[in-house]
């Protein structure tokens, strides 16, 4: 017997999976970079948007190859206008997203920053999407929405004394630009994942750019090889694989579903705080990944027995 992906939703749950453990990495790797080059959560972020939308655009063109470019008739600007509209509030939400999520870092921690962050991020898409969108829970997606943040409050007491009240502002912030971005791609059903993806993060590092520059560019400090890895897997896992998969799964699968799968995210931080950095794993910590887990695990099985006609 051999696997495929039989339908859109699970092609959707297992390109949201993948994408959250993608980020899962992400924080431990900014809070290396803090250490070793001298480089700060605005910089870390345009330099991880920056490759990302390189990797992107040759991928775009990759796919564009020997097309024929598409004449845009007058009656379709508005649609352009649309378009950028769509991009430049993705760009936006990305940029606070990322940055303000590794301010929390800076700030807390790897730990405190991903699950506030995460914590916060079910309740802001669920509510979101329901007032937006109309979007509709049902019984197992409440359920799940409403026991995830009890997982990751005790993950958060047996995870160390990081927590700031600067990270906590920071964490609910880039909570709310993640829930702005998810909820507008759940509304535009995920459409032209590439292009939404690539866009986005050009105007993300446009916004960026300047911030950047004025924290400081450069690393000061560490090796520039090992700095550049650093980035590079910032820019092609954590950005540009992530990214395009999560857009893509926003077309078959519920924005709440998405918010729930993505705690997967701080379920592989603490997985590598605990292989690679020596923490100790406590009661708190197990219970509380065991309660992620089973969220996930019940959101996801809801999702792929709900009727056609539940979006």
């Amino acid at each position: 017997m051999s696997f495929s992906f039989a339908t859109p939703v699970t092609r959707g749950l297992t390109f949201v999976t993948i994408a959250a453990v993608a980020w899962g990495t992400g924080g431990v790797i900014a809070a290396v970079l803090y250490r070793t080059s001298g480089l700060g959560p605005v910089a870390v972020s345009f330099w991880r948007t920056a490759g990302g939308v390189a990797l992107l655009a040759v991928a775009h063109a990759w796919r564009r190859r020997g097309r024929t470019p598409d004449w845009v008739p007058a009656s379709e600007r508005g649609s352009r206008r649309r378009r950028w509209t769509i991009a430049l509030t993705t760009g936006a939400g990305l940029a606070l997203y990322q940055t303000a999520y590794y301010a929390a870092v800076r700030h807390s921690g790897v730990a405190f920053a991903t699950l506030a962050t995460l914590g916060a991020g079910p309740i802001l898409i669920a509510v979101g999407a329901r007032l937006s969108i109309g979007e509709r829970f049902g019984g197992l997606g409440l359920a799940a929405v409403l026991v995830a943040p009890l997982g990751l409050v005790l993950i958060a007491g047996g995870g160390g004394g990081g927590a700031s009240v600067a990270g906590l502002v920071f964490s609910l912030i880039s909570a709310s630009g993640y829930a702005v971005v998810t909820v507008l791609h759940r509304a535009l059903g995920g459409v032209d994942p590439a292009r939404t993806t690539l866009t986005g993060f050009v105007v993300a590092g446009v916004l960026l750019a300047p911030f950047a520059v004025w924290e400081g560019l450069w690393p000061t400090r560490g090796v520039p090889g090992e700095t550049l890895a650093l980035l590079g897997y910032l820019g092609a896992i954590s950005t540009a694989l992530a990214y395009s998969l999560f857009f893509a799964s926003l077309g078959a699968i519920r924005a709440a579903t998405v918010s729930v799968v993505t705690l997967a995210e701080p379920l592989t931080a603490a997985a590598i705080a605990v292989a690679l950095l020596g923490e100790r794993l406590t009661w708190t910590l197990t219970a509380g990944a065991a309660i992620l887990l089973a969220a996930v695990v019940l959101l996801a099985h809801g999702e792929t027995r709900r009727p056609p006609d539940l979006v």
